[in-house]
């Protein structure tokens, strides 16, 4: 979706990967993710925080023209609270598949194509999975229902992104209305 004028994608788990593995903070998320656990949730946010700073010093994101996708984060409900002074959700995408053994197999698929090791071991994917049930699902409680939308993933990634654009895209036009003229 970065791609999409007027629209920022902001996916945690790219800030992730590009922190420099040998830097303390880059220890610190490959202790956590080689295990598929979560990056403690302040140091997560902390690292938003920096990475949305430079992309706004950057001109990589305009806050009064772009709508912010966040894609990752927040992902526990602490991560939320933590988030709720620094953001005003107008939705929360929810995807959701239903054949997880189809999501695993695609996970490994991606981690092999990208070159994403935290993806490619089978056991991290699974503990990954039990992980988010455990503390990412119960995020959702954090946020009024009416804001959740549930989003069908098994599909193609396009099919998947029209979907989501269906949704996000009625939410730029009203906040960032179209030149007229």
């Amino acid at each position: 979706m970065g791609a999409i004028p007027g629209f920022h994608h902001c996916a945690a788990g790219d800030i992730f990967r590009a922190i420099d593995p040998d830097s303390e903070l880059g220890k610190t998320f490959h202790q956590y993710s080689s295990r598929g656990e979560l990056v403690p949730d302040q140091v997560t946010v902390d690292m938003w925080m920096d990475f949305m700073c430079k992309q706004t010093d950057e001109d990589c994101y305009n806050p009064q023209s772009d709508l912010l996708i966040l894609d990752g984060i927040p992902r526990t409900t602490e991560q939320a609270r933590i988030m709720d002074d620094l953001i005003e959700p107008l939705k929360v995408l929810y995807l959701v598949c239903a054949d997880p053994e189809g999501m695993f197999a695609r996970m490994r698929r991606r981690a092999l194509k990208q070159g994403r090791n935290d993806d490619a071991d089978e056991s991290v994917i699974r503990n990954r999975w039990q992980v988010y049930e455990q503390e990412s699902a119960p995020m959702l409680d954090h946020y009024p229902k009416v804001l959740i939308r549930q989003v069908e993933a098994d599909t193609t990634p396009a099919q998947a992104l029209r979907r989501i654009l269906e949704i996000v895209e009625p939410i730029h036009t009203q906040h960032f209305p179209p030149f007229e003229g």
